[in-house]
């Protein structure tokens, strides 16, 4: 199981899957906005969406989980 987890705080811009989604290592799954700049979200390994923990203009604090993999 792995996750993807916030490197800053920062507000979800987009979320690009959702659970059950099939995805490949790289591939982008959610973009954050900090400071008026976007932030890409990529998967460092291949899985599946197990679970998202943020929505669309959620506030997100640093190292909070935001989408976990199976």
């Amino acid at each position: 199981m792995s996750e993807i987890i916030a490197p800053m705080a920062a507000k979800v811009f987009e979320v690009k899957v959702k659970p059950g989604d099939k995805i490949e290592e790289g591939e982008e799954v959610l973009v954050l906005e900090a400071m008026k700049m976007e932030m890409p979200m990529v998967a460092e390994e291949a899985g599946t969406v197990k679970e998202v923990r943020c929505a669309v203009g959620d506030a997100v604090e640093a190292q909070a989980v935001l989408i976990v993999l199976e």
